[in-house]
């Protein structure tokens, strides 16, 4: 599977406001709070007005960043919603809300989607008491997400249960902290996910 390796802090610079790619060290050690402008030379160059397409390019963009996905896993979702029935811009949120990473760091088990991914893919969670280590495992209502019992006395998983305290765990999930596991109980709705992200232009970016 095909991954991404450099820093990440460039993501939150290019896009102008925390990501949190790196969890908790984003509310400490930002890189965004010294070093506010976008990477690369030239940064001070006076900007064009944005086009059209560069505003759905950002928007793409951003969407992709925060789910830490590849431009080919991106693309991939966006062609799945469009071929379900309902809204695609909707469809496509949710296709990535369900994927195993994410439930892992709403819940709570990891300090970020980039941490859920590296912790899902060692092994360390499985669903309804089987071991999965892909991180796109879709899960569905009823699923149950447990840390294996190897893997319960984990320092990065306890120090992110602990962390995630003042995080809410949306009504789609729920959340027993003290056997840690988690179960999916419906689906998310629109209130539930990034009120930043702009489907409808990621899906006008795609229909070009």
């Amino acid at each position: 599977m095909a991954q991404y390796h450099d820093a990440v802090c460039r993501h939150c610079r290019r896009e102008g406001t925390k990501l949190f790619l790196k969890g908790e060290k984003c509310f400490t050690h930002c890189t965004l709070d010294r070093r506010a402008t976008p990477p690369g030379m030239h940064t001070q160059v006076r900007r064009r007005k944005v086009s059209d397409y560069g505003i759905q390019l950002r928007a793409k963009q951003r969407a992709r960043r925060i789910y830490f996905l590849l431009e080919n896993q991106f693309a991939r979702y966006v062609e799945r919603a469009s071929q379900m029935s309902g809204v695609t811009g909707l469809n496509l949120l949710r296709l990535l809300e369900m994927r195993l990473d994410n439930a892992v760091y709403r819940l709570g088990f990891a300090s970020s989607r980039r941490d859920a991914r590296q912790l899902v893919s060692h092994g360390h969670f499985a669903v309804n008491g089987r071991p999965v280590n892909i991180s796109s495992f879709a899960v569905k209502n009823g699923d149950e997400i447990q840390v294996r019992d190897s893997s319960k006395k984990l320092e990065r998983i306890l120090n992110s249960v602990a962390a995630s305290e003042h995080r809410i765990v949306p009504p789609w999930l729920s959340l027993d902290r003290e056997a840690l596991t988690g179960k999916i109980v419906g689906e998310p709705s629109r209130n539930d996910i990034d009120q930043t992200i702009q489907e409808q232009l990621i899906v006008e970016y795609y229909s070009r």
